[in-house]
């Protein structure tokens, strides 16, 4: 290996010079690790909203597999009017990447920092229906269910919320979801939103056990 090579090594792998002696790889390995973490520091700039395990984005077409994925599965969908099958999730990805191009902002991308994965969204979208709380900008979040339990929700709303109020210059924030998904309303009590009141979603039949949901609420300059 020759120097220049052997020193950019060392920048990327400094620890490798202090854990042993042994000699660094060959030349081709030590340029594929260069090459990675070139793809790295792209992949990172990419980034809209950075957290410590999180990277949110836009969408990629390579997303749509594992969302379709995660919109068939019956637990993650559980909270929802149904499961959705992939031409219904190509179509909502169309109705995000609109939301964008029309507002600036919308549901973002997810991305484990540490795997590289795709694992859910996290973000933002204008409501299309008429109730006593809209016009407004509502935050949610859906993550598969490999991934429940480790605080991801919670991690990607905070920063999401910081964007919104210190960046997007929103003046209030709404989440809601039905009456039933405790798991999300904790995730709303975390991020520091207060409820506000029950209501019935007027895009879900009456008698569905669904239509009751509860109304989470933060002004800027709460978080």
């Amino acid at each position: 290996m020759n120097k220049e090579v052997t020193y950019y090594y060392y920048i990327i792998y400094p620890k490798e010079k202090r854990i042993s002696e042994r000699k660094p790889p060959n030349q081709a390995r030590a340029f594929t690790f260069i090459l990675y973490w070139i793809r790295e520091k792209i992949k990172m700039n990419s980034f809209i909203i950075n957290t410590e395990r999180l990277g949110l984005r836009r969408w990629l077409d390579s997303d749509l597999k594992p969302f379709s994925y995660l919109n068939r599965d019956p637990e993650v969908m559980k909270y929802y009017p149904k499961t959705l099958s992939d031409l219904e999730t190509l179509e909502m990805v169309r109705r995000i990447k609109h939301h964008f191009e029309k507002n600036d902002f919308g549901l973002f991308a997810v991305e484990s920092k540490g795997t590289g994965e795709f694992i859910g969204y996290t973000g933002f979208l204008i409501p299309t229906f008429q109730s006593f709380f809209t016009p407004c900008v509502e935050i949610g979040w859906k993550f598969k269910k490999e991934c429940w339990g480790r605080g991801f929700a919670t991690e990607a709303a905070n920063a999401c919320l910081n964007y919104g109020f210190e960046t997007l210059k929103f003046e209030k924030i709404v989440s809601f979801t039905s009456a039933l998904n405790i798991n999300s309303e904790k995730v709303m009590k975390r991020i520091g939103m207060k409820y506000v009141t029950d209501f019935d979603h007027p895009q879900i039949e009456i008698n569905s056990p669904l239509c009751r949901h509860v109304l989470y609420q933060i002004d800027n300059g709460k978080v």
